[in-house]
């Protein structure tokens, strides 16, 4: 009797476990058709609806990084690293370690915190099971420069890669900037210079207009004997317009830069076809 109900035991936990696992194997067919056609929001919902009821986390993984892959989809980059992270969190393999990890650096990427994408792609690059990996680190690195404006660094990366159309784009982005500093510094120097540097005519002659005019009028004021005018006007008139003058030769390296800048990305996001964060 004992050997009949013992029989009977393990034969329901059997059937109980079957009917578990068909159970989850169906719901991450939901899930993953609703991923395919794209409906990443009800996907998640399924996904989660899956992790609820696997006790013993063997789809952990796959929901995780499918879950995190449809908030990345839906422009959440904040959920989407949570998710990345769970699936990490769950990696069975040093495969599913790195795809789980890049794709936190890709979303890293995406919403610049491109120092955070930076620590994680050296963790990657200083684990011995991810040797395999290299290349797709370097290849994501060099992105990540893109993303923190330092295209001639790009560009070095991505010519190591032999990813020659990258390399000549982020090269050709680079020389296109203007320097900052140039614009400001020589501005300080000689107002109005630093306009002209970026194009903005009209501006440096009234910068230079007005500074020589502000000059004159303080110069005079002293040669004249009136210290108290020469102080007024150095310090309300002159000053202002000097200061004014190489703040904006500043600001439009700045805004030229990144119009420069976001063409670039534009123009990357419409017509490269290749891998993108």
């Amino acid at each position: 009797m004992n050997f009949v109900n013992k029989t009977i035991t393990q034969f329901l936990i059997f059937a109980v476990n079957l009917f578990a696992q068909q159970y989850l194997s169906e719901q991450m067919k939901i899930a993953d058709s609703l991923f395919s056609a794209e409906k990443y929001f009800d996907a998640i919902t399924e996904y989660k609806r899956l992790l609820y009821f696997d006790s013993t986390k063997q789809f952990s993984f796959q929901a995780n990084l499918k879950i995190g892959l449809s908030y990345k989809e839906g422009g959440k980059l904040s959920e989407s690293i949570k998710y990345f992270t769970l699936a990490e969190i769950n990696a069975a393999n040093s495969k599913q370690l790195f795809e789980s990890k890049i794709y936190q650096v890709r979303s890293n990427i995406l919403r610049r915190t491109t120092a955070r994408a930076d620590k994680i792609l050296d963790e990657l690059e200083s684990d011995n099971r991810l040797t395999e990996f290299k290349r797709e680190i370097k290849y994501w690195r060099a992105w990540n420069k893109i993303f923190s404006d330092e295209w001639e660094e790009a560009s070095k990366l991505f010519s190591q890669l032999n990813e020659t159309k990258l390399a000549e784009l982020c090269l050709n982005t680079h020389n296109k900037l203007y320097s900052v500093d140039f614009a400001k510094y020589s501005s300080m120097i000689l107002p109005g210079i630093g306009q002209f540097y970026t194009g903005e005519y009209l501006s440096g002659l009234i910068s230079l207009a007005w500074n020589l005019f502000s000059g004159y009028v303080t110069i005079n004021a002293f040669n004249s004997d009136r210290v108290f005018d020469g102080i007024i006007t150095a310090n309300l008139l002159w000053f202002r317009f000097y200061r004014g003058n190489f703040q904006n030769a500043e600001k439009f390296a700045k805004e030229k830069n990144l119009l420069i800048t976001n063409q670039t990305l534009q123009f990357l996001n419409d017509r490269f076809d290749g891998l993108k964060p």
